[in-house]
């Protein structure tokens, strides 16, 4: 397990991160996101041992994670960390050896690696000629070339098409179904939510949400969508325990419902009202989850896990 246990940094007068701390376990691919400066760089750079925490540290397996144990961790910085003028087969090779890969190894590694992210016929060029979707692929390699332990990925998606999304997404899932904790931040929510099994939502330093999706789901409380062809939210305002939350003066009523309220009550005064063509539990989308999570501030005495 990578333990991250309160962490705080203060750069001059700004408290950049905030006892911050969540874990992520082997297998799981956790999604780190925040609006730009609430600190996941400071945290992914202090995981890595680039910059120093002012209190608290990061535990891998239980032991502090010290020069050794940073070797074993795959890092894929947000601005591009490759030598431009470089040819991207001399670097990849490169890194593996820096990694401690023997040279057969490390050649067979950014074969096989730049093989399956699709950059395989661009050995030979120099980075800084390869388009930004491609340097993003070939900095993931370099990331995975070694076999790491751990991957750590900030904003790896930036500027890539669909297509490469899709392949980046499947080798994420498949090291962490090899058991390799991932933590990735992005700013493509969408995106988190479908690929990631937790959430971390970090804001103003301070982390606000650890979750699944459906933990945050649970936090906000839950709400049925109930679509009806008549009198739009007159029929459902007096109903007990019934919140009208959304009316487009048409047929399309959103509600929230009290504890203990009975859906069933609910659609049929809403058949009382006009034909009902769509009755649902509304699940909200990540997009407006996080708004909702941030706003609200952290939970207490601690975010949900």
């Amino acid at each position: 397990m990578l333990d991250i246990a309160r962490i705080s940094k203060r750069f001059g007068t700004r408290q950049a991160l905030d006892d911050v701390s969540f874990t992520v376990e082997p297998g799981e691919v956790f999604g780190f996101v925040g609006s730009n400066g609430a600190g996941k760089t400071t945290t992914m750079r202090i995981v890595l041992g680039v910059l120093t925490a002012d209190a608290g540290d990061v535990r891998w397996k239980g032991r502090a994670v010290d020069a050794d144990l940073r070797r074993r961790i795959g890092y894929m910085p947000e601005e591009r960390g490759l030598y431009p003028r470089m040819r991207v087969g001399d670097q990849l090779r490169y890194l593996a050896r820096l990694h401690g890969l023997p040279g057969a190894l490390a050649a067979a590694a950014v074969a096989r690696w730049t093989e399956r992210l699709g950059v395989a016929s661009r050995l030979g060029d120099e980075v800084q000629k390869l388009s930004l979707g491609n340097q993003q692929r070939v900095q993931l390699c370099a990331a995975l070339v070694h076999d790491p332990e751990v991957l750590v990925l900030d904003e790896p998606f930036s500027g890539l098409d669909p297509t490469a999304v899709e392949v980046m997404s499947s080798v994420l899932r498949d090291k962490a179904d090899a058991g390799v904790p991932v933590i990735f931040s992005s700013h493509q929510l969408d995106l988190v939510e479908r690929l990631c099994d937790r959430i971390g939502i970090i804001a103003g330093g301070r982390m606000v949400a650890v979750g699944s999706v459906a933990d945050l789901r649970e936090r906000g409380g839950g709400a049925a969508v109930i679509d009806v062809e008549g009198p739009p939210a007159g029929w459902a305002a007096s109903l007990p325990g019934v919140e009208v939350l959304d009316d487009d003066g048409a047929c399309h009523t959103r509600l929230r419902l009290a504890t203990g309220t009975d859906d069933q009550d609910v659609l049929r005064a809403a058949l009382a009202a006009g034909p009902v063509h769509e009755f649902r539990r509304w699940r909200p989308p990540l997009t407006e989850l996080y708004r909702d999570v941030v706003q609200a501030g952290p939970e207490q005495p601690e975010a949900v896990a």
